[in-house]
C-alpha cells in the first residue's frame, strides 16, 4: 500500500487510541482525504526533526528535514471535529503495524511511503509468573478512567474478565503507551516479532520504574 505518513513524536501502537490537532496544510488535507474515503495513514516516530515544518536556516525557500524510523502503525480515524478554519481534530486508533519502504516528500511536504503490512500478534496467554504485569496494568486503567471519566488518548479497561487481559501482546502494548520510555525503545518494543518477549521486556522497564513485583 502507498499511503501518506505523518511523523510524530511519540509511537501509536495496534489498538491504541491518539489524539491530534491538525493544523498544517499538508495534514489538514490529508485528514480530510482519508476520513471521506474511510482509508489509514501512518503514524510513524520521528528520529530527527520536528513535527511542525520549519523553514531552513540555511535557505529559507526549503524546510528542514524530517527523518522517522522505518515503522509505524496504521492510524483509523474514529472521530473528526473541525474546530474552526485550519484546525481539527481527530481521534485515531491504531491498526496494524507496518514496514516502510520507498519513501517520498510530495511539494507539499507530506510524506508517502510503500507500507508493507506486519503481521498481527497471535493470542498468547500470559503465563503465571508474569500474571503480575496484567493486573497492574488493570489497576492503572481502571484507576485513570475512574479518576479521568474524559481522559482521551488512553484505552479504556475493558469489562472484568475480557480476553484483553490475558493477552501477552495487548497488556505489553498498553504498558507501552503508558511507560515514559524513549520513542527508540518504543519503536523496538513495536517490532517485537513474539508479544511475550515484548511483555518479557515490559516487565524490565516496570522493574527499572519500581513497579514490578
Amino acid at each position: 500500500m502507498n499511503l501518506p505518513v505523518f511523523p510524530l513524536n511519540t509511537v501509536l501502537f495496534p489498538g491504541g487510541v491518539i489524539p491530534l490537532q491538525v493544523f498544517e496544510v499538508r495534514y489538514l488535507n490529508m485528514v480530510k482525504r482519508c476520513n471521506l474515503q474511510r482509508e489509514p495513514f501512518v503514524i510513524a516516530s520521528l528520529a530527527d526533526g520536528d513535527e511542525v515544518q520549519k523553514p531552513d536556516s540555511n535557505n529559507q525557500n526549503t524546510f528542514e528535514k524530517e527523518r522517522f524510523y522505518p515503522f509505524g502503525t496504521l492510524a483509523h480515524i474514529e472521530q473528526m471535529q473541525t474546530i474552526q478554519s485550519g484546525l481539527v481534530r481527530i481521534v485515531c486508533r491504531g491498526g496494524q503495524r507496518v514496514h516502510l519502504d520507498r519513501c517520498e516528500k510530495g511539494p507539499l511536504g507530506l510524506w508517502v511511503a510503500d507500507a508493507g503490512v506486519i503481521e498481527d500478534d497471535q493470542f498468547v496467554t500470559i503465563p503465571s509468573e508474569l500474571s503480575h504485569i496484567g493486573d497492574a496494568l488493570a489497576d492503572v486503567l481502571i484507576r485513570l478512567n475512574a479518576e479521568h471519566p474524559n481522559i482521551t488518548g488512553v484505552v479504556a479497561p475493558p469489562a472484568e474478565g475480557a480476553e484483553e487481559w490475558e493477552n501477552a501482546g495487548w497488556v505489553a502494548n498498553r504498558w507501552a503507551e503508558l511507560l515514559p520510555l524513549p520513542n527508540e525503545l518504543k519503536v523496538k518494543l513495536l517490532t517485537v516479532e513474539s508479544p511475550l518477549v515484548r511483555l518479557e521486556l515490559i516487565g524490565d522497564q516496570l522493574d527499572e520504574f519500581g513497579l514490578g513485583h
